[in-house]
């Protein structure tokens, strides 16, 4: 998909490496310091193991069970708009998006969403069985469930965790309003699942950390590679 094999990958390839944010241009915002996928990893690995080891399989402490009955108990009118926002954390939504940067005739960034967006979903399935935290109805009474009820577990979210990974994926190939629209998307899909009732607040904090760590993984493997490619062989 991503059509990098043979020599005209290596030739290309001082080229297809995504675009740094400047850091003069937005000196300490938090957009400058996730730049580097160093530090993107290293935040989304701690914060993970952080939230993991904070959830509680059998209770809720009151902080997590105040946020969570505030967005759950928002006007039943949101749920529409909450449900389209919501596709954006889908498994589908992974090729989908890489789709659209293969069509766009960027191909290193496709083959970037696909592998990040996949890639946490199906670690995510991971995590749940290791963690073991039940849905928000298994712990909290009176959790209005709305839609089809989730199944399975709860720590940590998918979608929570795949948006983040697509959107740290796309934010340097963005402009200023594509960021901005993308910064304020990825928090609300994760919103919108506590909303619905599929999720607590750990559990949505949980699944954008690891989204975090996914993306930050496949960008370190992929400029690797790039370097890799691009260094020229010295003799046999």
């Amino acid at each position: 998909m991503m059509r990098l094999t043979g020599a005209r990958a290596c030739t290309t390839s001082a080229t297809a490496v995504p675009p740094q944010l400047t850091a003069g241009t937005r000196t300490g915002s938090l957009i400058g310091v996730l730049a580097d996928p160093q530090v993107r990893l290293g935040i989304g690995i701690t914060a993970l193991l952080a939230t993991a080891l904070a959830v509680r399989r059998d209770r809720v402490s009151l902080g997590e069970a105040k946020v969570f009955r505030a967005v759950n108990g928002l006007p039943d009118a949101l749920q529409a708009p909450a449900w389209a926002i919501m596709q954006l954390g889908t498994l589908g939504a992974a090729p989908a998006t890489a789709g659209v940067a293969w069509l766009a005739g960027d191909s290193e960034l496709a083959g970037r969403l696909l592998a990040s967006g996949t890639g946490t979903w199906a670690l995510s399935k991971l995590v749940k069985q290791m963690v073991r935290r039940p849905r928000p109805a298994a712990l909290l009474a009176g959790t209005r469930c709305r839609g089809r009820e989730a199944a399975g577990l709860g720590y940590l979210s998918g979608h929570a965790g795949v948006a983040v990974a697509l959107g740290a994926a796309a934010l340097p190939r963005l402009g200023a309003a594509g960021r901005a629209i993308t910064v304020t998307a990825i928090p609300v899909v994760g919103l919108t699942r506590v909303y619905v009732g599929a999720h607590l607040p750990l559990d949505i904090a949980g699944g954008a950390a690891l989204g975090l760590a996914v993306e930050a993984l496949v960008s370190l493997a992929t400029s690797g590679n790039q370097h890799a490619c691009g260094t020229p062989r010295r003799g046999r």
